[in-house]
């Protein structure tokens, strides 16, 4: 007897609150992606694996993110979405998001069906993990990701100052003074801020050293400083002990938070702060074997990085990443490296 085919609707994605409704959501839109996304299905085929006989989260095989980079990962044309009503049809909008690199490097290519499944990700990852965005000033320091029209990152940055309806909050590109002299008088407000920042564009700034006219260094104690990583050639890279203290003295706060994505993922991880990183109810890592990628890792044992991502549902939410890390007893994981030979790409945290 075949299992049934059902597409989980948004409102089940983000609304798990169990492990277990985590492990049958997750189950139920394996099987969907497994018959409507061609891709997937022919990779299912290669491993010669059956759908139905896949019941646990382990069984699961793990897309290479490099197809990212060769074929459009997305379900079927045709496919409908059976949440939605013929009004709801009419805004749901598609678009094409394109991964950062080095000259030369092929990007990775997103296709996202429905875009507002990525908008109710991240901001209900946002909220989440802080709470009401429009409590906040949001301050975006994102200059290589502004230079691109294609680019996710900056698409949520947007959607974030836009929510926030604070009247400062924006982007900025290289106008370090007025954004240092936005960051006193938000401070002087005592207004919650979150300054978001690529790597390289926060450490120029933290250089700056925020000085007073008079030589003290301004401390930020109501502001959160939150990398997304990426030096893009800008400067040599740094293991994260060292970046973040050279941040954390730069701006005078106690700790750095960071941001885990990438271009193929709709989902964000966060870390408060020491690079552990935790995910939202509707996202999971797993640590793979980096000698047999079918087979996974028990706690505090470095491997490769697999993402189970289920905003994903319009393309694959099994993703294996070229990311090195380990996971902890409390699902909590860390980001210790790349495998070698990958490509150094934006949106992911520091080589170590």
């Amino acid at each position: 007897m075949s299992l049934e085919i059902v597409k989980p609707s948004s409102d089940h994605i983000f609304n798990i609150s169990t492990p277990e409704e985590f492990k049958q959501v997750t189950l139920a839109i394996f099987r969907y992606q497994a018959t409507e996304n061609e891709v997937y299905r022919n990779y299912l085929k290669a491993l010669k694996i059956n759908p139905e006989s896949v019941l646990e989260l382990e069984q699961i095989p793990f897309l290479p993110i490099e197809f990212f980079k060769t074929h459009e990962i997305s379900i079927e044309s045709g496919i409908k979405n059976q949440e939605s009503s013929i009004s709801d049809l009419s805004s749901q909008i598609s678009i094409l998001f394109k991964s950062s690199g080095t000259t030369g490097m092929i990007p990775s290519k997103h296709y996202v069906k429905d875009v507002s499944v990525y908008k109710k990700s991240y901001r209900k990852g946002f909220e989440h993990f802080y709470g009401n965005m429009e409590e906040y000033c949001i301050l975006a320091l994102l200059p290589s990701y502004l230079e691109r029209k294609d680019s996710s990152l900056v698409y949520m940055a947007d959607d974030l100052i836009k929510k926030s309806k604070h009247f400062q909050s924006g982007f900025y590109l290289h106008n370090y003074e007025e954004l240092i002299s936005v960051l006193k008088q938000v401070e002087q407000k005592k207004q919650k801020t979150i300054l978001l920042g690529v790597t390289y564009a926060l450490l120029d700034l933290a250089e700056l050293n925020f000085t007073h006219e008079r030589g003290s260094r301004a401390l930020l104690r109501n502001t959160i400083i939150m990398e997304t990583g990426g030096m893009k050639g800008k400067r040599k890279e740094m293991v994260r002990e060292e970046l973040h203290a050279v941040l954390c003295n730069g701006f005078g706060v106690d700790s750095i938070h960071s941001e885990y994505s990438m271009t193929e993922l709709l989902s964000q991880a966060y870390s408060r702060g020491n690079g552990i990183f935790y995910c939202p109810p509707w996202m999971k890592v797993m640590i793979r074997d980096t000698n047999d990628p079918f087979s996974f890792l028990s706690q505090n044992k470095t491997g490769g990085i697999n993402v189970i991502d289920l905003a994903n549902i319009n393309s694959c939410s099994f993703i294996a990443t070229q990311d090195l890390g380990k996971c902890f007893a409390d699902d909590s994981f860390e980001v210790l490296g790349r495998f070698d030979n990958s490509d150094i790409r934006g949106c992911n945290m520091l080589i170590q």
